[in-house]
């Protein structure tokens, strides 16, 4: 029914967050309405995402010169309270609070059961190294970001396990953020609360 190019692009596209099928029958259409100069403007947007950097401290996402991201290459941050967030968004809501002056670490999309993904326990262990070698082994603190669900508690339970002795305290976010509630979601004075009043 649709041309080749136009199904290979429903079919793309349906794979992303929130977009199904339908939604990216409706986009495929809308680009090929705004003409050709405009597909080029987003083919070209889509092909220098290429270009960007994972760091590898954080995992964060960056087009720095340097393989670390600024928050990672900033020596006004402290190196020893570590916040562990779920994806790049909560870091980048969490960062727009300007509330939290130590170092990030993503652990990735965490799964509605009750393990981590092989990706995930690798990161732990580089976690773990990257105290050991930068902190003597130990930080002082350590926060765990998680979405205040009932998978979010679960995650945060695990991790706490997992990192057991490298750090003086564990804590988790402050309640500020509704159960149930998203970190990227959620405004910059709610997340600032949350961090305040973590524990």
């Amino acid at each position: 029914m649709f041309p080749q190019p136009i199904k290979k692009f429903i079919d793309l596209f349906s794979t992303l967050p929130s977009i199904g099928p339908r939604q990216a029958t409706r986009l495929a259409f809308h680009l090929i309405g705004l003409g050709k100069g405009s597909t080029a403007e987003f083919a070209q947007a889509i092909a220098d995402l290429q270009k960007l950097k994972t760091c590898p401290q954080c995992f964060f996402i960056h087009s720095q010169i340097s393989n670390e991201c600024h928050i990672c290459n900033n020596p006004q941050r402290r190196k020893d309270v570590v916040m562990i967030v779920e994806k790049e968004t909560d870091l980048m809501s969490l960062e727009k609070a300007k509330h939290y002056q130590g170092r990030y670490f993503i652990i990735g999309d965490l799964k509605k059961n009750s393990t981590f993904d092989a990706e995930q326990k690798l990161r732990i262990g580089h976690l773990k190294n990257i105290i050991e070698k930068n902190l003597g082994g130990q930080a002082e603190e350590i926060i765990l970001a998680m979405n205040p669900t009932t998978y979010g508690d679960l995650h945060a339970s695990l991790i706490t396990q997992e990192l057991a002795g490298v750090s003086k305290k564990i804590t988790r976010l402050g309640r500020g953020i509704p159960t149930g509630g998203e970190i990227e979601f959620a405004d910059e004075e709610t997340l600032g609360g949350a961090l305040i009043n973590r524990g």
